[in-house]
């Protein structure tokens, strides 16, 4: 018993590309149109007016679909182009010093990254929450008795347990305890000076201590010892 298919299918079989699937293009509006020209009525032709606005319209398609092309090659050659500046000036930055916001460090097989913070206002207790790519917390940091000012505590780069975790960027979480009882939250902030850059696919980090900063987050540079850490 055979039966017809509801779904149009290409001579190999599988499922033919229809309405939403496909977008038209230039080429296949010239093709409709080429189309109709041919299987036209003899006795009624198309009118020169109604011919003249469809090649009107294949011709404003096509600038359009020209335009859009431009515009993406423009695009992509911008980035490009701000990508390459934004390496050369980061070479800039060695030997001076930066203040820096960060939200984590990155971990590679050799490196013990750093998580340097500001307080307003000293502190019984810190507490600094290594957190990897899928939001599970592999690591807590305390400080305590932190005093008011510029701080830092390393990282092993290992869990709970003591295992060396897998290469990465890890987010960090911080929150804390004033003197008085009261909740706080240390500011992630870096100040350092820049010793070298490194370059992961084609973006510039500046090195700091043992951590990472993207160009980005960069707030001040100067001399160094010019800044202070303070808002």
């Amino acid at each position: 018993m055979s039966f017809i298919s509801p779904i149009q299918t290409n001579p190999d079989g599988s499922a033919k590309a229809t309405g939403s699937q496909r977008v038209l293009g230039k080429d296949d509006f010239l093709q409709l149109m080429v189309t109709k020209l041919r299987h036209q009525d003899p006795l009624k032709p198309m009118e020169d007016e109604d011919f003249i606005a469809q090649l009107a319209q294949f011709s404003t398609l096509e600038q359009m679909s020209n335009i859009a092309s431009g515009i993406e090659a423009s695009n992509q050659w911008d980035y490009l182009q701000m990508q390459s500046m934004n390496n050369v000036m980061a070479a800039g930055f060695i030997g001076r010093e930066i203040e820096a916001d960060f939200s984590g460090v990155y971990l590679n097989d050799q490196n013990q990254p750093t998580v340097s913070y500001y307080c307003s206002e000293p502190a019984r207790m810190l507490e600094f929450q290594i957190i990897d790519a899928e939001g599970n917390v592999v690591r807590t940091l305390t400080v305590e008795d932190a005093n008011a000012g510029n701080g830092n505590v390393q990282w092993d780069g290992k869990d709970e347990r003591g295992n060396r975790v897998a290469e990465g960027f890890y987010t960090v979480s911080a929150s804390g305890t004033s003197l008085a009882g009261s909740s706080m939250t240390p500011r992630l902030s870096l100040i350092g000076v820049v010793s070298s850059v490194i370059y992961r696919d084609g973006v510039a980090f500046l090195m700091v201590d043992g951590t990472e900063i993207a160009l980005g987050d960069v707030k001040t540079v100067g001399e160094p010892g010019g800044s202070s850490g303070g808002e």
